[in-house]
């Protein structure tokens, strides 16, 4: 059996979850740092017969900052957009307008090779049929309440907003996701979220937390930060002015191949856990923009969709 490395990695990228096709317009977005999985993934792209083109820019500012112009009409005319960049491009409008322009995209921040090699291993059914089950609660779903050990309790009303997995399957037009992949995600109602989330994973761009971050919620927005870290997370979103403290995403991964690495990419698809992430959720039926997105994990919560409980102290119940 021939052994699982980064050629079959990219293989899957491609074939499995994009359906590259000969003849179709292959865009690789990357920085260079990321450099050596685009060119990986634009021999791959090659391989298969595909019209591929590489395109470098500079790393971005932060998660949601927008790529060039160059860059972003290239999006929009490409069939297929792969973007391993050390800053993620999922939450721009030049996402968005590609992504509406037809095209199918991976976006893949911070990724690195030995994460894709491990975590593209999963059991892509099982990813997938948790990840749609997931996202049907929380399209049905109208509060959620979370809490953990740690102290984490939080509320917050996904009422009226659709559930989305990420699982990996980008074959549709237009389709976007993150790779590699694992998780369900919705986009909360704005101003109702209020409690208290301890982050005690991992969160962007700080990396494993060794002590927990405490964040305040009030009408929707962070107010108050605690812990060793509490400063510096603070310090991140104060550039980007108020909308990016709004509280914006509850994701729920999806992913038994994924560890507690330190890179959010990949922990928050870890199965069982959830992530929640502050500024902007335009481009998934909320309504803040703003160039900043930043997510955290919460490890072993449990979670209560109206009356229903999804995750019980990290053990998923669909």
């Amino acid at each position: 059996m021939t052994a699982f490395g980064l050629d079959e990695a990219v293989r899957r990228v491609l074939e499995s979850c994009l359906a590259v096709r000969a003849g179709e317009d292959v865009l690789v977005v990357t920085d260079p740092r990321r450099r050596a999985i685009g060119e990986a993934l634009v021999a791959g792209a090659r391989d298969m017969g595909a019209e591929t083109m590489l395109l470098e820019m500079s790393e971005r500012e932060t998660n949601g900052t927008e790529p060039p112009g160059v860059v972003a009409a290239a999006m929009r005319a490409s069939d297929v957009v792969v973007a391993p960049t050390t800053k993620s491009l999922t939450h721009t409008e030049a996402r968005h307008v590609a992504s509406q322009a037809g095209a199918r995209i991976a976006t893949m921040p911070e990724v690195t090779e030995d994460m894709l090699v491990r975590v593209m291993q999963a059991d892509h059914d099982a990813v997938r049929r948790r990840s749609r089950a997931v996202a049907s609660l929380l399209t049905a779903g109208r509060t959620v309440t979370i809490t953990s050990e740690a102290g984490t309790d939080l509320t917050l009303s996904i009422e009226g907003r659709r559930g989305m997995p990420d699982d990996g399957d980008l074959r549709g037009r237009g389709s976007c996701g993150n790779l590699p992949a694992g998780e369900s995600f919705v986009a909360p109602v704005e101003g109702v979220a209020r409690g208290r989330i301890v982050f005690d994973g991992s969160i962007w761009p700080l990396g494993l937390l060794p002590e927990p971050l405490v964040v305040d919620v009030s009408d929707g927005y962070a107010t108050a930060f605690g812990g060793p870290c509490g400063d510096d997370f603070r310090a991140i979103l104060e550039p980007h002015g108020r909308d990016a403290f709004a509280l914006a995403e509850l994701g729920i991964g999806t992913n038994e191949a994924a560890q507690l690495t330190g890179n959010v990419l990949e922990d928050e698809k870890i199965l069982g856990t959830i992530h929640i992430a502050f500024g902007d959720n335009h481009s998934f039926g909320g309504k803040v923009r703003v160039e900043s997105h930043q997510d955290g994990v919460v490890l072993r919560p449990t979670v209560t969709i109206d009356d229903a409980v999804l995750l019980d102290a990290g053990r998923l119940l669909v």
